[in-house]
């Protein structure tokens, strides 16, 4: 149990704030406003995860979890400076067998460490992780993947409601999405697992907790090229020179089918969703829109990015890559085929992806200016969203994956709740300088919730200091 403390402020007036186009956030100039009144409330609140009870095989997943990497005898030391890769896998061995293979004929693969995120546990996806010689290995489970629970939720609870049923007829329980279908379990892992993850590698896991450096992200279906890793490496160290603006570096084009434009240039357009590598600084523009992430009726993580959370950040979200793509898209199954071997969801058995000499080798050149490519279609703000997720008991246990390191039974751990009109962008910069994790909006309370270790009376004078332009009266 939490104990925490509660700071409010009271605004007068709206805010409006100009902000600049760098990812990390500033205050250029700002109009004046007025502050009626700060009041420390002196109330005690509890504050508590509310997660899922877990079963016999949730609990020794997660005792895996704690496990150190394995093959620390062939590689004992990483190189400096080496980019981590990060696989985000679900239960397709015929695919997860065919990227390992393209994983072990990757140049410096060895330098680096391979972090595996299962959803949950598949004996052969875990087989296949156990075998992999190449690299330090690092496997995670999702313990609260739904497939970990066969009779309770985040599984499938009795008495749950199913398909379109309407809940005050079948006295059924759960909230349908927009388009009246209540939840799948099945369905659902997909965004769970993937916040669960990125919540996990950037500040739960000890070995990235503190790295504030990039990481490469890849999944299950995607071909990686011979000169991937030298690439993605190019990129990062490029990306403040070339692309100061840009969040991301990919691998590959936004376009899945696309293979690149072949030119003598960089490019910086949409950020795709085929192997992305980003810092810590992007990772907490993203976990401070947790509440947008979970909210947001669509069950692909992706879409959900695209539609509501890069929208949110008011500026292009854009990425750096070559003109070649050095990772593919391949197989011809949705998620939940491919999973035995009599489903041959790959030509023949095999992969045919196109690759020339020059994709075996880092193929992008330093002195090379960058073009932006805006790309008319996909996913972008005003899309509504696929539905899939709509469940109240969805949208919390994300919402407690986004918490779930923050959160510590500590007296120190205070809980502000400010009242906000457009001050948010105040208390976006206050959490990037100051160690504020966790941003929680609730427009419907009017409330911005901050979460972490930090003093609420440090955090006023700072919020004075930073703001002095914009709020006149102190309390």
């Amino acid at each position: 149990m939490t104990v925490v403390l509660a700071l409010v402020l009271l605004l007068r007036s709206s805010l409006d704030f100009r902000i600049s186009s760098s990812p990390d956030l500033a205050i250029d100039e700002a109009p004046t406003a007025n502050l009626k009144d700060i009041v420390i409330l002196n109330s005690i609140e509890k504050l508590q995860l509310q997660l899922p009870k877990q079963t016999v095989l949730s609990l020794s997943l997660e005792s895996r979890n704690q496990l150190p990497p394995r093959n620390l005898d062939r590689f004992p030391n990483l190189a400096k400076d080496h980019i981590k890769i990060v696989l985000y896998v679900h239960n397709r061995p015929q695919y997860l067998q065919v990227v390992v293979e393209s994983l072990s004929k990757v140049e410096g693969i060895g330098e680096t460490q391979l972090i595996v995120s299962h959803d949950g546990y598949f004996e052969e996806m875990d087989r296949i992780i156990q075998g992999i010689r190449f690299c330090q290995v690092k496997q995670l489970f999702a313990p609260y993947s739904p497939h970990l629970f066969p009779d309770s939720f985040p599984g499938v609870s009795p008495g749950d409601c199913i398909g379109k049923d309407n809940p005050s007829v079948k006295k059924c329980k759960g909230n349908a999405d927009q388009y009246g279908n209540h939840r799948s379990p099945k369905i659902v892992s997909l965004k769970h697992h993937w916040w669960w993850m990125m919540n996990t590698v950037w500040d739960g896991l000890e070995d990235t907790r503190g790295h504030s450096g990039h990481l490469l992200f890849v999944e299950e279906d995607h071909f990686i090229f011979p000169n991937a890793y030298r690439n993605i490496q190019i990129l990062t160290n490029l990306k403040p020179l070339k692309c100061p603006d840009c969040y991301a570096v990919n691998l590959a084009p936004s376009d899945v089918n696309s293979k690149g434009e072949y030119w003598e240039s960089l490019v910086a357009e949409k950020m795709g969703n085929i192997g992305y590598a980003f810092n810590r600084t992007v990772w907490r523009k993203i976990h401070a829109k947790a509440r947008e992430f979970c909210n947001f009726d669509d069950y692909n993580w992706d879409i959900t990015m695209w539609s509501m959370v890069y929208p949110s950040f008011r500026t292009p979200v854009r990425t750096l890559r070559g003109p070649r793509r050095s990772a593919a898209h391949f197989g011809k199954c949705g998620l939940h085929q491919g999973q035995g071997k009599e489903n041959n969801c790959i030509d023949n058995g095999a992969v045919n992806v196109e690759m020339d000499e020059i994709d075996r080798i880092p193929n992008i050149k330093l002195e090379w200016n960058v073009q932006v490519l805006n790309v008319a279609g996909g996913y972008k703000a005003g899309h509504k969203g696929w539905g899939g997720w709509g469940d109240d008991r969805d949208r919390e246990l994300c919402m407690n994956f986004a918490r779930m390191y923050h959160i510590v039974n500590n007296s120190n751990l205070i809980l502000a709740t400010l009242n906000f009109f457009n001050i948010t962008d105040i208390v976006t910069v206050a959490r990037d300088r100051y160690n504020i994790e966790i941003i929680d909006y609730d427009e419907k309370k009017n409330t911005v919730t901050l979460t972490d270790l930090f003093c609420p009376h440090l955090l006023v004078k700072k919020l004075y200091c930073k703001a002095c332009k914009v709020i006149l009266e102190s309390a």
